[in-house]
């Protein structure tokens, strides 16, 4: 097992997040816990991180919870794994567990558990002391209920429990922080409509998640604001015949958390301004998010981050997928592309995802298989 120091991994770790310059010219917004806005299942991988608007599945948690009412089968469950800096380490993964059950043909209930682990880390004051290993690790526990209000609009409430231990700095025990946050989902799923041709559907998709306090990890640190994201989807399902199936699907994401700026106009963004981004509410920094930008509504726009993602069954057994994901340079400058497939035998679902980089800012995910497993079972619903 390979052994780093904690500052080296954090550099790393959070390179497809955040910048850490933070001046005039570059007002990246970072928050705690950022491995939340990181796609845990190979299928949503797949198609670029999207998941607001596709098709309901046991992973609908970290996407969509409302999607859950319009599940076809009464259960399911699923685990997922994703190794992190795969080219350096062997010892970090995201992890996740998820299950659902229909407990009727308009509600569901669903559960997951997504746990992240830093892998073993040395720390040390000075290059002199001995150093000390840590096992830094974050996790999130969630729970959520949908119900479908019409035959094709649904919503969900998901709570959600966070924790992030990160270990020591300077030689002392962090502890570990916590806090909640709660997501208010909704799902629209069209009734199939007949072209020329072929058949097709819409599905639209929203999500507001985690919206909740900000973590503190010791009494005399600073509180962090949790990533609060809006979601917004769109696809587009195109039904050839009883064998091909082609869905297209378009994702707009926008952290709901105050821009970093220059409070007291002295041309850089330091510990001062810092004092006052701090003392920023969470429920007031959702609603200073939409126009507190300094440059205005062309900068809000640049934190605003888009996908497009594709996903081809073949018999209901077979999946190919593909997707592009795009985020502003001054905003994080991730941008990839994306491959996935899947394979589904009665119900058993495996699939797997690949990324390619396409920025200058290397992603720790850059070659990276992703797996994910899944089974379906119990009765069967029609939407």
């Amino acid at each position: 097992m390979k052994k780093i120091t904690f500052f080296l991994i954090a550099a790393c770790l959070f390179a497809d997040f955040s910048a850490f310059a933070q001046d005039e010219r570059d007002r990246v917004i970072t928050t705690a816990v950022p491995f939340l806005l990181v796609a845990a299942d190979a299928r949503a991988a797949g198609m670029a991180d999207q998941g607001v608007a596709t098709s309901p599945d046991v992973f609908s948690q970290q996407w969509n919870p409302a999607k859950y009412a319009f599940a076809t089968r009464e259960n399911g469950v699923a685990v997922t794994y994703t190794p992190y800096l795969s080219e350096i380490v062997n010892d970090i993964f995201l992890g996740s567990l998820n299950y659902f059950h229909k407990i009727n043909d308009r509600s569901a209930a669903a559960a997951s558990l997504r746990y992240f682990s830093l892998g073993s880390i040395e720390t040390r004051g000075t290059f002199e002391e001995f150093p000390i290993l840590v096992n830094p690790n974050e996790l999130t526990f969630d729970i959520s209920y949908s119900l479908k209000l019409s035959e094709n609009f649904s919503m969900a409430v998901a709570g959600r429990y966070l924790r992030s231990d990160l270990g020591l700095q300077d030689s002392e025990d962090l502890g570990a922080a916590s806090t909640f946050g709660v997501d208010v989902a909704a799902y629209y799923e069209g009734e199939q409509l007949t072209f020329s041709g072929f058949d097709a559907r819409w599905r639209f998709g929203a999500n507001i998640a985690n919206i909740g306090p900000k973590m503190k990890y010791d009494d005399a640190g600073q509180e962090n604001f949790i990533p609060t994201n809006l979601k917004l989807g769109a696809g587009f399902d195109f039904i050839f015949d009883i064998d091909n199936r082609l869905g297209t699907y378009v994702e707009f994401n926008k952290l709901l958390v105050p821009t970093p700026q220059d409070f007291n106009d002295d041309g850089i963004i330091d510990a001062e301004d810092d004092d006052e981004y701090n003392e920023i509410g969470s429920i007031e920094g959702v609603f200073k998010s939409f126009g507190d930008a300094p440059d205005g509504f062309s900068e809000e726009l640049k934190e605003i981050t888009w996908s497009l993602g594709a996903e081809y069954w073949y018999r209901e057994k077979f999946a190919l997928r593909a997707g592009y994901f795009n985020e502003s340079e001054d905003k994080g400058f991730r941008r990839f592309f994306s491959l996935g497939a899947g394979f589904a035998y009665e119900s058993v679902v495996i699939d797997a995802s690949y990324l390619f980089s396409t920025s200058n800012v290397p992603s720790p995910l850059e070659g990276t298989l992703r797996f994910g497993l899944s089974f379906n079972f119990g009765d069967s619903f029609t939407n």
